[in-house]
Parts: structure tokens; C-alpha cells; sequence
């Protein structure tokens, strides 16, 4: 097998017309879809539709496009749409399709590999708590096996859509007796995201099950995995896993790097990065490697400190609009300086996702010359 990672405009939340184009061109084939990542327009926070509105959309155009039944593609295809563009990021899809393996497009090197898994749906109370950490955990094992990838240390992103609380579903689990982790509706998107998080640093063996319980969740900011990433959304029940790393079993000529921020305009993390894959990180990147570029996933999240070296942030002082759409825009900020483009997928809300006010980072690029084929 091998993948391939097609980036691609988006007007609207509901813009298919550039992915029908590479279908009609011959480009993608619809059959290989297995993932799509949507930056889309929304606001980001429990009220953001866009996001369900794209993920509607991308399930009938493949539906349409293959011939599936609607329920065998939301069984089939991890659709992982994260709300906010804040700032000048760009509204886009990255379609990530697996294609049978051509003995030309393989080196003999590690190659990307992605894989998917989905867990069941939850119930109110277990969001944010220890049967959404566990299920996660086990979904995330799944989706490595499914990727023929062995050990942690070739994984390099775990991206995770996972649902949030609303006040209908917090009436049904009073109503029921049970106690959910919050009934503030937008802590909840925080709540689910740090259990998700948490989930990917048990399955790749970055924290110990055992300091890991209801109570560390959104608490105790010394747990936290180096390569989770997770969004939530009203959109869904379950949680949807994307396991992106790499694989002697694959070919092709793409490969994930990844490093972590250490904080929200931390260029030496993505100078780190860009050096893995053979990149030299000058500023701005020149056309030839900026070419290389295929997709840039990270996290960004405020500094629960108020400060970024030393310097006061109001991120978290603002009652008019979220910490996590400033954080958004400002790692955009700093990362689309330097790569050159603003069609990044920038997710806010790092809980447990990287250190305090920072988070994860990693670019998909073609293989340099000498490796690939």
C-alpha cells in the first residue's frame, strides 16, 4: 500500500468542487478514501455547524462517488472536521487516500502510514472520564494495527473528532442518574479532548495507565501525549481516530515528522521538524521545499499561566471571544511565516496535548530526492 495526502481549497464548508475535480481528472479515487481533515469556517466552540454540515456533505459525495450506502461510508471514512480559521488561516480538506502498492513506489525506506479506527458511541457521563480514555486507547491500538505499524515510536499523529456535551444530552444522563464531568456545555469540548488526549498517551505507552484517572482529566497539565491531537464537535457521538505515522510495509514518497511546541511561537520545534525531513528551515521557505510540503497538523492552546516567556498573554482574559480562536490565530500566525501558506490545520484546545500553552506539530512532505523514487 501507500498513501496519498491531497490538500485542497474550500470556499465553503460545503465546497466539494476541487475534490470532484481530482476525481475527474483521475487523481483520486474515491474507493481509497479513508480519512478527510476539514479546516472549516465556524467559530470553533459548541455551536460551530459548519462542522456537520461539511461532514454531511463529504459522506454524500462519496456516497455518490462509490456507490456506498451513507452508513457504510461513516463506517468506512474518519471525518475529522475542526471549526475555526481564524486569523488568516485558509479553509481547506486533506483527503488522505490509500492506493494499492506499485513495486516502482518503493524504496525500501519507512513510507507514510495511516490507519482508522472508530470507538463505539458514549453515553453523557462517560465523556471526559475513564471509559472514553480506555475506549480511545483500545481504537488507537486498532487503528495502528490496521496501519502495519509496530512501535509507538513510528507514529507521529493521532488525529481524534470526538463528541461534546450539550444541555439535551446532560438532561438525559441527570434524567438517567448519572453525573456528567461538567454541565458547562463548552468545559465539556475541553473535557472530551483532554480524556481523547490521554487515551492516545496510554495506547502509545507516553503515560502510565495507572496516573491516568477521572480526576487527572483538564487537571493535572503534567499528563499529556506528544502526538495527540483531538477536536471536539456536536457532530458525533464516538470517537473518529486517524493514526498517521510511518511503516517499512508501505511505499511511496511521502513521511511524517513531528516535534512538539514548547510554546505558542516556538520556531525551533518546526525548525526541528523541517530538519527530519530534510528541509532547511529558512525564512520564508523557498519554492522548492515549500513544494515538498503536503500538510502541516498542530495543536494550539493558551497559556494557562497567562504569560508566554515571561510576557502577559489575554488570551484568557477575553469574555467576547474564546482563548482557543486567539490561540488558533496566533500559531497560524507564527507558522505560516515561515512555511510560506496559510492552508494549515491549526486545531485549538490542546488539553493533555503537549506541555502547557504549547503542543503538537507535524508536516507530511515528500521524501527528498535521494530517497525518493
Amino acid at each position: 500500500m501507500f498513501a496519498r495526502v491531497h490538500r485542497i481549497p474550500a470556499a465553503a464548508p460545503d465546497d466539494v468542487v476541487g475534490i470532484h475535480a481530482l476525481v475527474s481528472s483521475g487523481q483520486l479515487d474515491p474507493r481509497g478514501i479513508v480519512a478527510i481533515l476539514g479546516k472549516t469556517e465556524g467559530n470553533g466552540c459548541v455551536n460551530d455547524f459548519t462542522r456537520g454540515f461539511a461532514s454531511v456533505t463529504l459522506t454524500r459525495m462519496i456516497s455518490d462517488l462509490t456507490g456506498e450506502s451513507l452508513d457504510a461510508v461513516e463506517r468506512r471514512v474518519v471525518l475529522v472536521m475542526s471549526g475555526g480559521t481564524e486569523g488568516g488561516l485558509s479553509p481547506h480538506w486533506l483527503v488522505f487516500e490509500v492506493v494499492a502498492s506499485q513495486g516502482s513506489l518503493h524504496d525500501g525506506s519507512k513510507s507514510l502510514a495511516v490507519g482508522t479506527a472508530i470507538t463505539r458511541p458514549f453515553l453523557p457521563h462517560e465523556i471526559g472520564r475513564a471509559a472514553q480514555i480506555e475506549a480511545t486507547a483500545d481504537a488507537v491500538r486498532e487503528a495502528m494495527r490496521s496501519a502495519t505499524i509496530a512501535s509507538p515510536d513510528d507514529v507521529h499523529y493521532v488525529q481524534v473528532k470526538c463528541p461534546l456535551l450539550t444541555k439535551a444530552r446532560v438532561a438525559e444522563a441527570v434524567a438517567a442518574g448519572h453525573i456528567v464531568a461538567t454541565d458547562d456545555t463548552l468545559k465539556s469540548m475541553a473535557y472530551s479532548r483532554g480524556a481523547s488526549a490521554l487515551g492516545v498517551a496510554l495506547a502509545l505507552g507516553e503515560q502510565d495507565g495507572q496516573a491516568i484517572a477521572d480526576d487527572a482529566v483538564c487537571r493535572n497539565v503534567t499528563l499529556f501525549s506528544r502526538c495527540a491531537s483531538t477536536s471536539a464537535g456536536v457532530e458525533l457521538l464516538e470517537n473518529q481516530i486517524l493514526v498517521i505515522g510511518n511503516s517499512a510495509a508501505w511505499g511511496g514518497d511521502l513521511v511524517i515528522a513531528h516535534d512538539v511546541m514548547a510554546d505558542a511561537i516556538d520556531t525551533a520545534a518546526l525548525a526541528r521538524v523541517l530538519g527530519r525531513l530534510g528541509i532547511a528551515a529558512t525564512i520564508p521557505l523557498g519554492p522548492d521545499a515549500q513544494s515538498r510540503i503536503t500538510a502541516v497538523l498542530a495543536k494550539a492552546e493558551p497559556s494557562r499561566r497567562g504569560v508566554i516567556r515571561g510576557n502577559r498573554h489575554t488570551m484568557l482574559d477575553d469574555s467576547d471571544i474564546s482563548g482557543t480562536r486567539h490561540a488558533r490565530a496566533l500559531v497560524g500566525g507564527v507558522l505560516g511565516g515561515v512555511l510560506g501558506t496559510t492552508a494549515l490545520f491549526v486545531s485549538g484546545g490542546a488539553e493533555h496535548q503537549g506541555p502547557d500553552g504549547g503542543g503538537p506539530l507535524a508536516i507530511i512532505a515528500r521524501k527528498p530526492a535521494s530517497l525518493a523514487t
